[in-house]
C-alpha cells in the first residue's frame, strides 16, 4: 500500500492513503473477528425485526420507570437494525460497535425486570434456567460488539490505532 509524506515532509507525520487511511477499514481482520461480526450483525438484525414486528413481549418486560414503552421498544428495534447494518460497513463499524455495546448495557434492566418479576411471555414463565445465563452473558454480548467492531482486541491482542 502506498504511503505519502505529510506536507511537512517528515516521515514522522506520514499519512496513509487508500483503505488503510480509514481507521474503521481493517482488511487484515482475522477470520474469527469477521465471523463474529457477521454473526452478531445477523443476531441484531433478527432481534430488530422482532422488536418491530412482535413488540408485545418486549413491552411486557420493559421496566415501569421507562416512559412510553411501546415507542422505546420500536426505537430499540430501529437501533438494532442500524447497528446490525453499521457493523458490516467499514466506515460505520466502530461507531456501530460502540452503539451496540451501549445498547446492550441500556436494555440490561429489562432483562433484570423480566427475571426478578418472573414476567411470562405468551403465558410461559421461563425460570432461572433461562434468566441466570441470560443475565450473566450480557457483559459478553457487550464485549462481543466491541471486539467484533474492532474497538478492542482484548483479550487476544491490542488493536492498533
Amino acid at each position: 500500500m502506498a504511503r505519502r509524506k505529510a506536507r511537512s515532509g517528515s516521515a514522522r507525520g506520514a499519512k496513509l492513503s487508500g483503505p488503510e487511511a480509514e481507521p474503521d477499514a481493517r482488511p487484515h481482520d482475522p477470520p474469527a473477528r469477521r465471523w463474529a461480526r457477521w454473526a452478531l450483525s445477523a443476531a441484531y438484525l433478527v432481534a430488530g425485526i422482532a422488536h418491530l414486528s412482535s413488540p408485545a413481549g418486549f413491552v411486557a418486560i420493559t421496566p415501569a420507570w421507562v416512559p412510553w414503552p411501546r415507542q422505546v421498544v420500536a426505537l430499540t428495534g430501529v437501533a438494532e437494525l442500524a447497528g446490525a447494518l453499521g457493523l458490516i460497513v467499514p466506515a460505520t463499524r466502530r461507531a456501530a460497535a460502540i452503539g451496540l455495546a451501549l445498547y446492550a448495557l441500556c436494555v440490561w434492566p429489562a432483562n433484570f425486570n423480566h427475571a426478578l418479576n418472573d414476567i411470562p411471555l405468551s403465558g410461559v414463565h421461563l425460570g432461572w434456567w433461562y434468566h441466570a445465563p441470560r443475565l450473566a452473558l450480557q457483559p459478553l454480548i457487550i464485549w462481543w460488539a466491541l471486539w467484533a467492531g474492532g474497538v478492542t482486541g482484548w483479550p487476544f491482542r491490542r488493536v492498533n490505532r
